[in-house]
């Protein structure tokens, strides 16, 4: 099978809000039009009630309730404003998906993603903006599998199911490619940022690819910490098996190791809000 072959069934990809793509576009420039970026997601009305839905939750806990797009958009902040659009970009991109439990896998990206961005605030070699964006995405190959291909997918979870091989041997078996892969292909036929979509492709193993890329171990490292938290693994046991040359690719200082406790509470704080 050749990845051409999902990338060619545009009826069943991803409907990614235009807004979003134009965001992350301008992720990596330092002038980025703050203003103009409001103004389009005033313009986006899905947005735009997800915004005020944030501002008026009791996270922020107003005294009063905020019903003008403009004065939400304020309150919020740039900051937390990218972080809205893209997390419901995606995750309004796919909510009914045949044998995928889209609640959970956006659940996932968005811990990912936060773990991510903690991670990028502690290296001078990644932009945090850019690591959370990267851990929305990191997984958006397996769900352009489950749209395009349902039944490939599905072949795919009874194998893993049945034999126990990893997600990557099963995929190579069935399709001749990964879904990281995929992914990469979708993020460059959608004119992504290179170091993004070089991101998804290399994250499983970051150390194999010449040149090596720092955002891909943040993500790695990023999916090791998710893993320990869905499973409940013992911090001790965590702390000793961190990937210790993906944190000098990613940049990162080994003693974070004494802060992983604070990464292994975080949490996204976003799929009450977004999925």
């Amino acid at each position: 099978m050749e990845i051409n072959t999902l990338l060619n069934q545009t009826s069943k990809l991803p409907n990614v809000p235009e807004i979003v793509r134009e965001l992350i576009q301008t992720l990596n420039s330092e002038h980025a039009n703050h203003a103009e970026i409001a103004q389009k997601v005033a313009k986006d009305q899905t947005i735009s009630l997800k915004v005020l839905r944030l501002v008026n939750s009791a996270q922020f806990g107003l005294s009063r309730k905020v019903s003008s797009i403009d004065e939400a958009i304020v309150l919020l902040g740039m900051e937390k404003l990218k972080t809205l659009v893209i997390a419901s970009g995606f995750s309004g991109s796919a909510s009914n998906v045949d044998g995928l439990d889209t609640k959970k896998f956006w659940k996932d990206s968005f811990q990912v993603a936060s773990l991510a961005k903690w991670l990028a605030l502690r290296t001078p070699k990644v932009d945090a903006d850019i690591a959370f964006t990267a851990g929305v995405i990191y997984n958006i190959g397996r769900l352009l599998l489950h749209l395009a291909e349902p039944n490939k997918a599905k072949a795919i979870e009874t194998l893993i199911s049945e034999t126990k091989v990893s997600r990557t041997a099963a995929e190579l078996e069935r399709l001749g490619f990964t879904t990281q892969d995929a992914g990469k292909a979708l993020l460059d036929m959608w004119q992504f940022p290179q170091a993004l979509s070089n991101a998804v492709q290399q994250y499983k193993k970051p150390l194999a690819f010449d040149p090596a890329s720092p955002l891909s171990a943040v993500l790695n490292f990023a999916c090791y910490l998710n893993a320990s938290i869905r499973e409940d693994r013992d911090p001790g046991i965590v702390k000793e098996f961190v990937p210790k040359k993906v944190l000098e690719l990613a940049g990162i200082d080994p003693m974070i190791i004494d802060e992983l406790d604070e990464a292994l509470c975080l949490e996204s704080g976003l799929d009450d809000l977004i999925i």
